[in-house]
């Protein structure tokens, strides 16, 4: 078992870390809001602490999970930040969904101080969190992948290094552009069968069986057809990684139409306000047009 701190307790990291303290490490956790790190303590019988550098002081291996490339660098650099606590030799694990170009900066930063940088974005919403059944995408060195393996495995259902620093941001890149297509295709589906008198569900009952069937058309149909999207993965968060997505396609030269077009559907989605709402909520866009 190891020591570990966890840095970040949104509705993926709280029972993220709560799974690391029931496998048995110990675990000392960090929130921006210090109540909530107190009612996470209180619950999972681990510690908490005021800082980054306090949470990172001592441990063997700093996971984060974070909001955007902002959040990750507050808690990484600065006085009170983990890089200032991080013992040498020791591991940071970010499991924000970021950029490949601060994933870079950051490894880069702590390669100077004698620590190991992984990025490991993660994918499977609140409930594979919830179940520990979530998919980790890695890069970093083959060695310090091996070494954090162990206490990833506690919330992931396939953790699998992609390569070098970077790689697994860019693989969960991969993953939301097929995740926008997806969403977006079936809300189309839904709307099409409505707009003809055909029982939505009846629909996904046939087609689910064969070559159109997916996680999201088998999680997410009844909740949209119910009208519900007050679960799950928001827009705010869709439009944040997809606006990543996006950048790095300017960079690589890759051809990103639909992701492009999909992008703006989420930002039509905001303006009637849901940026909190569920992603499938590309379906209520289409109700709302008639």
């Amino acid at each position: 078992m190891a020591k570990v701190a966890f840095l970040g307790l949104g509705v993926m990291g709280y029972p993220m870390a709560g799974h690391l303290q029931r496998a048995g490490h110990d675990v000392t956790v960090y929130n921006r809001t210090t109540v909530k790190a107190e009612k996470w303590a209180a619950e999972n019988g681990g510690a908490f602490a005021a800082t980054p550098r306090e949470a990172a002081e001592g441990q063997e291996f700093v996971m984060a999970c974070v909001g955007n490339d902002d959040d990750l660098r507050s808690v990484c650099y600065g006085e009170d930040g983990a890089f200032a606590g991080l013992a040498d030799g020791a591991i940071f694990v970010d499991h924000t969904t970021v950029s490949a170009a601060v994933t870079r900066e950051l490894y880069g930063a702590a390669k100077e101080i004698g620590a190991g940088f992984v990025d490991a974005p993660v994918s499977g919403g609140q409930a594979g969190a919830e179940n520990g059944q979530l998919g980790i995408m890695c890069g970093g060195d083959a060695a310090t992948f091996e070494a954090a393996l162990p206490v990833m495995e506690v919330y992931a259902k396939a953790c699998v290094r992609l390569g070098e620093s970077g790689a697994g941001q860019l693989t969960k890149m991969a993953n939301q552009i097929a995740i926008a297509g997806l969403v977006q295709g079936l809300s189309e589906a839904l709307h099409f069968a409505e707009k003809a008198g055909l029982d939505g569900r009846e629909v996904v009952s046939v087609i689910s069986k064969g070559a159109a069937g997916s996680w999201q058309m088998e999680n997410r149909y009844q909740t949209m057809l119910d009208d519900h999207f007050e679960h799950g993965f928001a827009v705010d968060w869709m439009r944040k990684d997809l606006g990543i997505c996006l950048a790095t396609a300017n960079e690589n030269g890759a051809s990103l139409p639909v992701t492009a077009l999909v992008d703006q559907f989420y930002k039509d989605v905001q303006k009637m306000g849901g940026g909190r709402w569920d992603t499938s909520s590309l379906f209520k866009r289409l109700r709302a047009l008639g």
